[in-house]
C-alpha cells in the first residue's frame, strides 16, 4: 500500500457519543488531517456539509435524532446542496450482515467496525483513493458502485459498455 499525504483534506466526523467522536478526531489528527469537523447527529451534519467544503465524511450509522441511513439518503439525493459523490465511511458497531447491507444499499463508499484502529481508518480512506469506484443510477439506488470485483464466472448479460473485453484467447477481463 502506497503512503498517502492527508493533511489538505477535509473530513467531517458525525458521532452521537462524545468519546468516540473525540477518538476518531485524534486518530485523524494522528494520520496528519489538519482539518477535522464534527457533528454530533445528523442534522448537525447537514448544517456543516452545507456551509463549508468537506472531503469526507466519517460516520456511525446509529444515532440519535437522525440516523445514519437518513444522513446518507441525503446526502446521496443531492438535496440542501450538498454533493452527492462524497465519499462517506460508516463506522459501527453493529456488524451484522443485515445492517452492512443497509449501509451499502443506501450508498456508502467504505464500511469500518468499532473498535477502530488508526491502520483501519487510514486502510479505508487509502481504498477511497486507489479504487474509486464509478457512481450508478437506477430507480432504486444512487451511490458508489456496490461491485467490489469482476466475477469472471458470471456468465449473464453485461449491463455496460465497460464492463468486460475479449482478449484473442476468448477469456473475459476487466476493460
Amino acid at each position: 500500500m502506497k503512503t498517502y499525504n492527508f493533511e489538505a483534506i477535509r473530513i467531517l466526523v458525525v458521532e452521537d457519543n462524545r468519546f468516540m467522536r473525540t477518538i476518531l478526531v485524534n486518530v485523524l489528527w494522528g494520520l496528519d488531517v489538519r482539518e477535522v469537523a464534527e457533528a454530533k447527529n445528523g442534522i448537525d451534519a447537514i448544517e456543516e456539509l452545507r456551509g463549508g467544503q468537506v472531503d469526507l465524511v466519517v460516520m456511525d450509522w446509529e444515532m440519535d435524532e437522525m440516523n445514519g441511513m437518513e444522513l446518507l439518503k441525503t446526502i446521496r439525493s443531492g438535496k440542501r446542496n450538498i454533493n452527492p459523490l462524497l465519499p462517506v465511511i460508516v463506522v459501527s458497531a453493529n456488524t451484522i450482515a443485515r445492517n452492512i447491507i443497509q449501509a451499502r444499499d443506501t450508498g456508502m463508499t467504505e464500511f469500518l467496525a468499532k473498535p477502530v484502529s488508526a491502520n483501519a481508518i487510514y486502510s479505508r480512506m487509502a481504498a477511497i483513493v486507489e479504487n474509486p469506484r464509478r457512481f450508478v443510477r437506477t430507480e432504486s439506488y444512487f451511490g458508489p458502485d456496490r461491485r467490489r470485483r469482476y466475477d469472471s464466472a458470471y456468465g449473464g448479460p453485461k449491463r455496460r459498455a465497460d464492463d468486460v473485453e475479449d482478449d484473442d484467447r476468448g477469456a473475459v477481463g476487466r476493460a
